[in-house]
């Protein structure tokens, strides 16, 4: 019984049967955004391991139709290459350990949108908006760009980059192509509502916008309270954008780093 089960598996992964992986992820999804920092290393290394012993895995299908990310730095994957801004990573010692070499991800290998991707099931990697050409857009678009937050000036003393805003725009202009790919509005609803949408956003509101008060004025603007209370309205304002345009199944990342300690219960519900 036991030979049965494990050859129907591939041998490079005889001990992590398919069907476990999508309980993994749902279980990470729900703790990254609890975790301390020593616990998110633990679970990078923990999912670099699992990966590494499925990646010869051909035949299993995607367990969604498509992924669609947004964010920043931590979710880029080149969206900056050709914007002219210092929040670029299209170059070494980026990508490094990543056998294309420097893709303008700001890591030395995968993001975590990438090893989200690989559990889901993609084969590849999903495109940045920049890249994605044709049907690429039916298995999903990554819009993040390094330096980008939930306000339309975060970051701005670096340069251009895609704020949240502008990526839910790119990503309207992305339903526009889905509709005409699949011959009408009704069949690309149901086809969103079945897609995963992840979102890792905020913390340059307040690394690369509040707490740089020789740059930006919303430090003397906004308390810290009232701060974090106008940056969970706008997020829930630009949510509510995406829900408009067919997302049913959003994935917040690591929301706890981003709303500070001061927030009230009543803020976080908002969103």
């Amino acid at each position: 019984m036991v030979d049965n089960f494990t050859h129907s598996y591939p041998q490079t992964a005889p001990f992590i049967p398919r069907l476990i992986l999508p309980s993994i992820l749902h279980h990470y999804t729900l703790s990254l955004s609890m975790a301390s920092t020593h616990q998110k290393i633990w679970w990078s290394v923990f999912l670099t391991l699992l990966l590494s012993n499925c990646q010869h895995e051909v035949d299993w299908a995607p367990q969604v139709p498509c992924y669609f990310i947004f964010g920043d730095s931590l979710s880029d994957s080149g969206n900056n290459n050709l914007l002219v801004t210092k929040a670029k990573a299209n170059f070494k010692p980026y990508g490094i350990d990543f056998p294309p070499g420097p893709t303008g991800r700001f890591t030395i290998g995968r993001t975590i949108v990438d090893f989200i991707s690989e559990l889901l099931g993609f084969h590849g990697f999903i495109p940045s908006f920049v890249t994605e050409t044709g049907k690429d857009v039916l298995q999903g678009v990554n819009y993040a760009s390094g330096a980008a937050g939930i306000r339309d000036e975060t970051g701005q003393h670096l340069g251009d980059r895609i704020t949240l805003t502008r990526q839910l725009i790119n990503y309207q202009l992305t339903v526009a192509q889905i509709v005409t790919l699949l011959v009408g509005a009704a069949a690309a609803a149901d086809e969103l509502s079945k897609c995963v949408f992840t979102f890792g956003i905020g913390s340059n509101d307040y690394i690369k916008n509040y707490f740089l008060p020789n740059l930006y004025p919303t430090s003397k603007e906004f308390t810290p309270e009232q701060y974090a209370t106008a940056l969970i309205a706008q997020y829930s304002l630009q949510l509510k954008t995406l829900h408009e345009f067919g997302a049913r199944k959003i994935d917040l990342l690591q929301l706890d780093d981003y709303i500070p300690p001061f927030a009230t219960a009543s803020d976080q519900q908002l969103l």
